[in-house]
């Protein structure tokens, strides 16, 4: 009989060409990992980067600043439930949110292709600032950079936020115990799926939108609850599958979780098999999981499911101390799966 660990049977990523970039480098998984890992960090170590967080929490005269930078290309730029201004915005404001800061300011940067509509720009721009105004931050500064026709897919934006982190609150990937619980604020793939059925021109019985959605309340609420939280990360490129990874992985545990307790619309769940994705790869713009110490993780759910942006929130697994580094999934069948790190590209241009 094989005394194979769990481990063994996980199946590797495919090989890849070294010498050039490629789309699944942009897809939040293995790749990504990879190219992080071996060009930018090496270029660019230092603690605040080495932590590898939604954000970078920074010590300025006594007092700690986050601040995050994205870039959103999605395509297309309008789509159910949202579109690129508000997505940069929500992005942006959530990766401060994940460390537990109160987002103030922005900077919104514009890569504009030649010949794109004024009418559409102007669409982007306000739609923007509404988010902007709704999240409670200022755009404070800003670019704009126009590229020849054909050099640049319409619209691209780049956003940079800054927040405030209060006293007592430290989250970061590397701390997650063995006994904590992992907690989702609600349903995946809604965002994935929205977009691929705008992009393909798919319609269903009830319109799948976006979840795109500012989560910085929701963390708040939580924080008010308890500072028992080890860590929170928004599962959008790679999905679910990979954030678990990004947390598994540093923290030195392993992450257990059920599938029977994976919120999934029944909508998103048949397009998923429709075109044979896994849910947990496709990406989310409006929810969190939040890895909570286990005499707490009660506390958090109920504060979730109180707040609008959580009321779907459920526990849907424990962080192990075998298996160190893996993610791994108990189906209804009682069997276990490993969920690995998207080791390519999923579904391209999503956020």
């Amino acid at each position: 009989m094989s005394t194979k660990t769990i481990a063994e049977f996980s199946c590797p990523a495919p090989h890849t060409v070294k010498d050039t970039v490629l789309l699944g480098h942009g897809s939040g998984g293995k790749l990504s990992a990879e190219l992080i890992r071996d060009i930018f960090l090496s270029a660019f170590r230092n603690p605040a980067l080495a932590r590898l967080d939604d954000q970078a929490i920074v010590n300025v005269n006594g007092q700690r600043l986050a601040i995050t930078t994205d870039s959103f290309v999605v395509k297309p730029l309008f789509f159910p439930g949202g579109d690129i201004g508000s997505l940069a915005v929500y992005g942006t404001v959530n990766d401060l949110a994940m460390g537990g800061a109160t987002p103030l300011f922005l900077s919104a940067a514009f890569i504009i292709e030649e010949g794109f509509s004024m009418d559409e720009l102007r669409r982007v721009v306000n739609s923007l600032q509404r988010a902007a105004k709704e999240a409670g931050v200022q755009v404070v500064t800003g670019d704009t950079k126009v590229v020849e026709k054909g050099k640049g897919d319409g619209l691209f934006i780049n956003t940079t936020g800054i927040g405030v982190v209060p006293d007592g609150v430290d989250l970061s990937a590397d701390r997650a115990r063995p006994g904590d619980k992992v907690l989702l604020s609600g349903s995946i793939g809604d965002h994935g799926i929205a977009i691929l059925a705008q992009r393909a021109g798919l319609e269903f019985e009830t319109e799948i939108q976006s979840d795109s959605a500012a989560l910085h309340t929701l963390v708040a609420e939580i924080l008010g609850v308890t500072h028992e939280i080890r860590c929170m990360r928004d599962p959008t490129r790679g999905g679910v599958s990979s954030t678990l990874n990004e947390i598994a992985q540093p923290s030195g545990v392993g992450i257990e979780i059920e599938e029977a307790f994976l919120p999934i619309h029944e909508q998103v769940r048949g397009a998923c098999e429709l075109f044979g994705l896994d849910p947990l790869y496709v990406a989310n713009e409006g929810k969190l999981i939040a890895i909570v110490a286990p005499q707490a993780a009660d506390d958090v759910l109920q504060a979730m499911r109180r707040h609008p942006m959580g009321c779907e929130a459920r526990i849907i697994g424990t962080v192990k101390e075998d298996h160190v580094g893996l993610v791994t999934m108990r189906t209804p069948l009682g069997t276990t799966r490993i969920v690995d790190m998207l080791s390519g590209d999923q579904l391209p241009r999503i956020c």
